[in-house]
């Protein structure tokens, strides 16, 4: 199986699915439809396995996130055999570096939802965290802390494929990063994860690899102001 962490944030009204454009025909969609702003901005989940159910977490817990729709999307996905049916979620946070307080109450939120929806099955986790491998929302998706009385533990799909690699996502290398945001200096991060939920033996799946996609312009066109991964997930024997 492989999974990727895009498209996350996409346009999406009346008369235009972004997604469905770029994506064409062989993908189901389904998109945010909780705490949206009215300017067509959304997060999606694209499946080529039917989407049997999905679930909206609303992230607006305090009042520092409401210019920003933060969600959780949790899809129910009918993979495939050897896979079969899998939680995939798209775990959108506030971006704003200040925020990571939101984040971690965002993110205790969303693992609190998908705890009671997984049962039995493999679950998936990605997307644009905005928060670097040592802040407490993702020590906390790792396993390496607990936060507001809760504890999970998440295999990072990067760190296990490329140990000790930086993987940045989000760089000033990329031209789009400084022409889209308004600050005056951006850290190269990495803030862009595929995580995969373990137990008491380990992660359901086992990560055959994970890449970086979008991090060269095609005829000096960026995809994205982020670099996207991908990442080949399948069953351990």
């Amino acid at each position: 199986m492989r999974s990727a962490d895009r498209p996350q944030e996409v346009i999406h009204d009346d008369g235009y699915d972004q997604a469905a454009e770029v994506l064409g025909g062989d993908f189901q969609i389904a998109h945010q439809t909780v705490g949206l702003l009215g300017d067509g901005n959304c997060a999606a989940i694209a499946s080529r396995f039917p989407i049997t159910a999905l679930h909206e977490v609303d992230l607006q817990l305090t009042p520092r996130t409401r210019d920003f729709p933060a969600i959780t999307l949790i899809a129910e996905i009918a993979a495939a055999d050897p896979v079969g049916p899998l939680l995939f979620v798209n775990h959108l946070p506030s971006w704003k570096p200040q925020l990571e307080l939101e984040r971690e109450l965002q993110t205790v939120k969303a693992s609190r939802a998908v705890e009671e929806l997984a049962g039995g099955r493999h679950v998936v986790l990605a997307g644009d965290l905005d928060a670097t491998p040592d802040a407490a929302s993702i020590r906390f998706l790792r396993g390496r802390q607990s936060l507001h009385g809760a504890s999970v533990h998440y295999i990072d799909a990067w760190a296990q494929a490329h140990p000790g690699d930086a993987g940045l996502t989000f760089t000033p290398d990329n031209p789009l990063v400084m022409q889209e945001t308004d600050v005056t200096v951006e850290e190269p991060r990495r803030i862009d994860y595929i995580f995969v939920r373990g137990g008491e033996q380990g992660p359901s799946l086992r990560v055959g690899a994970c890449e970086r996609i979008f991090d060269e312009p095609v005829d000096r066109v960026w995809a994205s102001d982020h670099f996207g991964l991908v990442a080949d997930l399948e069953p351990f024997a």
